[in-house]
């Protein structure tokens, strides 16, 4: 049914919420105050008409804006934009019942994102690479993207060239590519092994594309040169496909969060702790355990600590603290714990910390909701939540992370 709609509010995704009688109706890409007419289909509404357009809307800075299902907020003024994510972290906290002062948004877009992950598919005679349309699984072709750092400039060009040599076994595939010290880092998913005859035509292409790695499921095809990333004073080659911040600024923005934070002490534990992004930092003032599930992320973090001089000792621990976390024997002689959960959170850990004797603990997150979760947890045992800090390295996206900082004294 087409209507007339004036829109109250941004809902967590960024849709303009109408509080329609019949309950809450969201229309993409409107924004609050503004009149627009859209096509209703129960709680979905699909713009069709800007009547009375609100003075916080913007041109967007790509042409697929709208198609391309990558950004969500290229329309909003940067008033509204920083208001919009901060209040995701604000609501989502006040609904848990968690009180905490939340920070200003931090900016930490910076040159861009280093890494993006194209989807190829066979259409008819041709494999088609780009990113996923807007609440679809439609692929809209993509030949540049703006949010993408300048390292990624060739990514496009690359990814199709791969996906056109993968394209004989017509099997979906997701292609990652990171942008490196050595050039591009590439991680392809979906074709399954590869045979000799396709091994050997996918490290020619790696050499005519000038490839620092090309990887097939995590397993490395060829490794022209070390993929390395600087993680503080440390330069590291996270295993293929690993995780990693998506801005070079992201990174070291939660980072500094992170060792501002730090009390005074000698030991420290980084769970969930990647193949190091904080490890390397709070290593520059305390001894650090470092645990995480992914042996491939331990071993490239020992690697880089056996490379630089000048760090107190970072010993690592293969353990997955979904099933396994430190319990609070174990936890007691850190003077501070920081974790990076994925977006899960990290609810049995944090049940372990609530019952130990830790003075400090600094949560980095990338879900508000796991973190409201945990954090209630956390308040329950005795911590006080001190202060939230949201961070921006997803521009234009719905997604924000937040590094927040719990203190106590020590109990008994």
């Amino acid at each position: 049914m087409n209507e007339v709609l004036t829109i109250d509010r941004l809902g967590q995704k960024g849709d303009g919420i109408v509080q329609a009688p019949a309950g809450s109706i969201f229309v993409p890409y409107a924004l609050p105050g503004e009149t627009v007419r859209a096509v209703v289909d129960g709680d979905r509404g699909q713009l069709v008409e800007i009547i009375a357009p609100s003075e916080s809307r913007i041109a967007a800075i790509c042409p697929l804006f709208t198609r391309c299902g990558g950004c969500a907020a290229q329309h909003m003024a940067p008033g509204l934009y920083r208001e919009w994510k901060r209040q995701q972290v604000v609501t989502t906290l006040s609904r848990a019942g968690i009180e905490a002062p939340v920070a200003d948004l931090v900016d930490a877009h910076g040159a861009g994102r280093r890494r993006v992950t194209f989807h190829a598919r066979r259409q008819g005679e041709a494999m088609v690479v780009g990113f996923m349309a807007a609440r679809s699984h439609d692929l809209v072709p993509v030949e540049a993207c703006p949010v993408l750092a300048p390292g990624l400039d060739r990514a496009p060009a690359a990814a199709q060239m791969l996906a056109n040599r993968m394209g004989g076994a017509n099997k979906p595939l997701d292609i990652q590519i990171t942008a490196s010290e050595a050039g591009l880092d590439v991680d392809m998913r979906g074709h399954g092994p590869l045979g000799d005859k396709l091994r050997l035509a996918l490290t020619q292409l790696a050499e005519r594309l000038d490839l620092a790695r090309l990887s097939n499921h995590g397993e490395i095809v060829v490794e022209r040169r070390p993929p390395l990333q600087h993680m503080g004073k440390a330069l590291v080659a996270p295993p293929p496909g690993g995780f990693l911040q998506a801005t070079v600024l992201g990174e070291e923005t939660l980072a500094n969060l992170v060792t501002a934070a730090l009390p005074k002490g000698k030991r420290a534990a980084d769970l969930f702790a990647g193949c190091g992004p904080f490890s390397f930092r709070i290593a520059e003032r305390m001894q650090v355990l470092a645990v995480e599930s992914d042996k491939a992320a331990m071993l490239a973090l020992a690697k880089g600590f056996g490379a630089t001089p000048g760090l107190k000792a970072i010993a690592t621990e293969t353990r997955d603290l979904f099933r396994r976390p430190l319990l609070e024997h174990e936890l007691n002689g850190f003077d501070v714990v920081v974790l990076d959960p994925p977006r899960a959170g990290a609810e049995a850990q944090a049940k372990r910390l609530a019952a130990s004797k830790v003075r400090d603990v600094i949560y980095v997150s990338c879900d508000a909701g796991s973190f409201a979760r945990d954090a209630a947890t956390l308040v329950a045992g005795g911590y006080a939540l001190e202060g939230v800090t949201p961070v921006d390295q997803f521009r234009y996206s719905a997604h924000v992370e937040l590094v927040g900082v719990f203190r106590r004294g020590r109990k008994g």
